[in-house]
């Protein structure tokens, strides 16, 4: 087996010093963890795949893919300098990060943006492609190529692929302002993974709405069926190299840098802001805070300096041009108001540190202030923590970023409320020392546990165990030797028994349940099959539906999941059951639900009631189908009434009818040499698990099933019945 590892960029650059080439590594997280975890795994192969930051001519290219997969287990995409334009320049970061980081009006929806990150997704796909063996295991990061997953799914279905998105996964009403055929685009690409990874379960729940809202994919508990393959959807919160960090006072160049910082401050207290250079940091927000806090509390002039790091990046794109100018200016109209001759309250860095610089900044800083508007996850302040030995210090970290979920001991802050941010800027400076090494142990303790070795290995291993259990949800369509089969059997078996369900397999569903009636094409396969077998229509309609469009033909009807029985040639039998008081208990229930649900309905049959949401918003429904089936669990607890869920229905009934039962009560009346059962939904299961393993047994869509087999959808029913009444006729080759 091996790691193929995907990003836009490799875990270095090379870069042109003159005539001359470099390779520069990097220090990200992510570099960081994913080494460390192939580290852990020796007896694996490795390759990572990815863009090396510059454009380079065909010599150099070929010269740069030889040396990189020798000495680096890499294997180069190279792109032009105007693919990275408009690919990453463009849809990446002018549309998608804008967006997905809840900034709409800087987003750009050029369709020549979209068209190149298309394009280079798919060159992506093709470098993976011509490297990807039968048993490699796949991982895809990044905003920067969400279509990948799809496109190798395409081409290699059998394909162990992983993808993990290391920004936010905006909400539904943001993701929709995407023209209509990106956003598809887009989800049905992530879905192409088999298992796809978000910092947190927020991000993991919008994704999944969006999932719903725009492709009609239904999950439950993080795991959905998208074509015909089980897909899981979790939380991996990243962490860092809590080790390096922690002992980062060891290194005598970072002690070094601290004591020269140690003397600059002198006795002042200093807060730390560090940051990218981009608008969703709100580094602009937190020097209006500490303005208003240096306004609020004048007793902290002279005793307190902001040190603001701010590190360059897209300093071409004007939005980033306009930020610095807006801070730039900030900074000078904050130092010109409050600056005294001996302080100067802001100390304003626009530059780029190295870890021993920025350790010692860590471990000198007695507030961290990190308060992005939107941030995936944000390591900066899992670093300060970490960083931390001694355990004092205080972390003011925005609710906004992902990392707030991990670390509730840091004091949260709205980074859009200004005043009070300048209040926790006060409350940060005053806290005792015993409450500062309280909180920042508990968080140095839950950092260190997950860290980004961890976080790496967690992911990878739940990718190669979802394996096992996609199997176990495996989609096995009846298609080629199982159908061949299947005819062969029906062919040369003299006492045949045919179960089928109605609405969904025999008939399409409709808005209004009493239109699905039997089409002249489906009566017609009835009645020759009919001819040919004992054919039994087992359903969830009434007696009189069924017996009004079917009752004429050669067959046995079975009503509400087998409350009720009309062999052929005979009259209908009602099973013995309790009676149905239990109704005027239950049909309040229902019909609230009904009433709060706009296009929702209650449908009452002789034994059962049944809430229709097919018509309504779906997941209104969703979220109103849970609270009913609770509801109703709770109050019928010591009644005799069985509660299941159906394909977008709730149904109560009476115990003792369910179609496994008839299914049984059904074989028992004559030994038959083959059977078949064919239905659509969760009722139908207790049929397919009722019945012995030998049977042939068919869902109807691409649905986890106890069911041997599966057909893709109704309208693959008619053609399979069409086989059956052939082969038995002889026709059939």
């Amino acid at each position: 087996m091996r790691y193929l590892i995907v990003s836009n960029r490799l875990p270095f650059s090379i870069q042109r010093a003159g005539a001359e080439f470099r390779l520069t590594p990097s220090v990200g997280g992510l570099a960081t963890g994913i080494r460390a975890f192939l580290a852990g795994r020796p007896e694996a192969g490795r390759l990572w795949i990815g863009w090396p930051g510059l454009e380079l001519d065909g010599e150099n290219q070929l010269r740069f893919d030889a040396l990189l997969r020798r000495e680096h287990d890499a294997a180069p995409v190279f792109l032009t300098e105007a693919q990275m334009r408009d690919f990453y320049h463009g849809f990446c970061n002018s549309t998608l990060w804008a967006l997905f980081h809840y900034f709409p009006s800087y987003a750009v929806y050029d369709a020549e943006f979209y068209e190149e990150y298309r394009r280079v997704n798919q060159i992506y796909a093709e470098a993976i492609l011509a490297e990807l063996g039968e048993d490699d295991l796949l991982w895809i990061h990044d905003y920067q190529l969400m279509l990948v997953p799809g496109m190798i799914r395409q081409r290699r279905p059998a394909a162990r692929i992983g993808f993990f998105l290391h920004i936010p996964f905006p909400e539904f009403e943001l993701f929709r302002l995407l023209p209509r055929q990106w956003r598809s685009d887009l989800i049905s690409g992530v879905l192409g993974a088999d298992l796809i990874g978000f910092h947190t379960h927020d991000y993991a729940r919008y994704f999944l709405r969006s999932a719903l809202r725009i492709l009609g994919v239904e999950s439950e508990a993080g795991r959905l069926l998208y074509g015909d393959r089980a897909v899981k959807v979790d939380a991996f919160p990243m962490g860092i190299d809590f080790e390096r960090f922690f002992h980062s006072d060891r290194s005598s160049d970072s002690l070094r840098e601290e004591q020269r910082l140690s003397e600059a401050r002198a006795d002042r207290r200093w807060i730390l802001s560090i940051d990218r250079l981009d608008y969703s940091k709100g580094i602009a927000h937190r020097l209006r805070a500490f303005e208003r806090f240096l306004q609020e509390r004048s007793d902290w002039i002279g005793r307190v300096s902001l040190i603001v790091v701010v590190v360059p990046s897209r300093v071409e794109v004007d939005q980033y041009q306009l930020l610095k100018s807006e801070i730039d200016e900030l900074v000078g109209a904050i130092n010109g108001r409050f600056s005294r001759p001996d302080w100067t309250p802001i100390t304003y860095l626009f530059k780029t540190y190295d870890f021993d610089m920025l350790t010692a900044l860590y471990r000198q800083a007695d507030v961290a202030l990190i308060t992005p508007l939107r941030d995936g996850m944000n390591l900066i302040a899992k670093e300060y923590v970490a960083a931390r030995a001694d355990g004092a210090g205080v972390l003011a970290l925005s609710e906004m970023a992902g990392a707030a979920q991990e670390l509730g001991e840091a004091l949260l802050v709205n980074p859009n409320d200004i005043v009070g941010m300048a209040q926790t800027i006060a409350d940060a400076l005053e806290m005792p020392l015993d409450e500062q090494r309280a909180r920042m142990r508990r968080m140095q303790s839950r950092i260190r546990r997950y860290d980004v070795f961890r976080w790496a290995d967690e992911f990878m291993s739940a990718l190669e165990a979802w394996q096992g259990e996609q199997r176990q949800l495996e989609i096995r369509p009846l298609r080629g030797a199982a159908r061949h089969s299947l005819l062969q059997a029906w062919r040369g078996a003299r006492r045949r028994l045919l179960l089928t369900d109605y609405d969904g397999t025999l008939a399409p569903f409709h808005s209004m349940p009493e239109l699905a009636h039997p089409s002249e094409e489906i009566r017609s396969l009835l009645l020759q099959i009919a001819q040919q077998c004992q054919l039994v229509i087992i359903s969830g309609r009434d007696r009189e539906t069924l017996q009004r469009w079917l009752g004429d033909l050669p067959l046995t009807l079975i009503a509400e999941h087998g409350a009720a029985t009309r062999l052929q040639g005979e009259e209908w039998r009602e099973l013995q059951m309790a009676g149905a008081d239990w109704k005027s208990v239950v049909r309040p229930v229902f019909d609230l639900a009904a009433d709060r649900t706009p296009g929702a309905f209650v449908e009452e049959k002789e034994f059962s009631l049944v809430w229709h949401f097919r018509n309504a918003d779906l997941e209104a429904a969703r979220a109103r189908e849970q609270e009913l089936l609770d509801t109703l669990t709770a109050l019928t607890a010591n009644l005799e009434v069985q509660i299941l869920r159906g394909n977008r229905i709730v149904e109560a009934r009476m115990l003792g009818a369910n179609k496994g039962a008839a299914a049984l009560r059904m074989m028992a009346r004559e030994d038959y040499d083959w059977i078949l059962a064919i239905g659509d939904d969760a009722t139908d299961e207790d049929m397919f698990q009722s019945l012995p393993p030998e049977c042939w047994t068919v869902r109807v869509g691409l649905h986890a099933t106890r069911a041997r087999f599966n057909l893709d959808s109704q309208s693959d029913v008619p053609p399979f019945f069409s086989e059956l009444a052939a082969a038995a006729q002889g026709a059939w080759i």
